[in-house]
């Protein structure tokens, strides 16, 4: 990977590891379901203008918008909103590698291998120990912690989707996309927020809320998402796919260093546990063919 291309996906990991930062930044001022609303108008209705649709049937576009865009961020939204400490979200995000694993198995007919497995039952029980901190009440809520493994499950749905879609311009693909949560995120706000909540966060959004959505529409999904296809593009999936490994490290330190987050001891061994899985998961094939061709 040229010396560029290297810092292109450095700057990617550092706008998705503060992405969660700004996520519970942009809550203090705005409810979670308004905040999506939000986010994907301001990063749908400009770029459609100045970017072509990509050529994907209208139920493969839905279908990713209602998964990746909408489900996944759904969920995260109310995660963070009820307790999910921001650096912990980036981490226990990551799931999503091994649910779409699962669900490559279940609709695509994909194979396990045997570092997918190890790397799955290792991160498994860091997710256990995680979750068995939040019911004993670790700076973090129960209710929290399962809303970001269904946020994983459907940003895992949203992978398989992308698949399914195949070869395709991924940033055209993220902004139509992005036309889709609008609708649902500000029909679950007037439902579960209520109008006159809706209305006093709009009249009195402070500007500390409106650089968040700012940030969270044009940094975390246009910018995000578009140097990552560009990469994508250009390199191997593999060669490509372990800077994501960086994503929950820059998550997990800007939360601490922005918010004052501090992982307990029971936390920390699920960290280690989650990152050693996917460690696993990621370089366990390369590890074994270097492994067996030295023998």
């Amino acid at each position: 990977m040229s010396p560029k291309d290297l810092l292109l996906a450095l700057v990617v990991v550092v706008a998705w590891g503060v992405n969660f930062v700004v996520i519970k930044v942009g809550l203090h001022g705005v409810p979670p379901m308004l905040l999506g609303a939000l986010r994907f108008i301001l990063a749908a209705v400009p770029a459609v203008f100045f970017v072509k649709r990509p050529r994907v049937p209208l139920r493969w576009l839905f279908a990713y918008g209602a998964t990746i865009s909408f489900g996944q961020f759904a969920f995260l939204f109310y995660a963070m909103y009820v307790g999910m400490p921001a650096g912990l979200a980036s981490l226990v995000l990551q799931a999503q590698a091994f649910f779409t694993l699962g669900f490559a198995v279940l609709f695509l007919h994909e194979r396990f291998r045997v570092q997918n497995l190890a790397g799955l039952a290792i991160a498994a029980a860091g997710l256990a120990v995680i979750g068995a901190g939040a019911a004993g009440g670790h700076s973090m809520t129960l209710a929290g912690f399962v809303l970001t493994l269904c946020a994983a499950v459907l940003w895992a749905l949203g992978n398989i989707v992308t698949k399914k879609v195949g070869k395709v311009d991924l940033v055209a693909l993220v902004v139509w996309g992005s036309l889709i949560p609008p609708l649902p995120f500000l029909a679950l706000s007037y439902v579960t927020e209520g109008p006159a909540r809706m209305m006093a966060a709009l009249s009195g959004i402070g500007v500390t809320s409106i650089l968040a959505i700012v940030y969270l529409a044009f940094v975390a999904t246009i910018l995000g998402y578009g140097l990552w296809g560009r990469l994508l593009s250009r390199y191997p999936a593999s060669q490509v796919a372990p800077f994501s490994l960086l994503v929950p490290i820059v998550g997990l330190a800007s939360a601490a260093l922005l918010l004052g987050e501090h992982l307990s001891t029971v936390q920390i061994a699920g960290a280690a546990l989650v990152m050693l899985g996917l460690v696993v998961n990621v370089f366990g094939g390369w590890v074994a063919q270097r492994f067996a061709a030295a023998r």
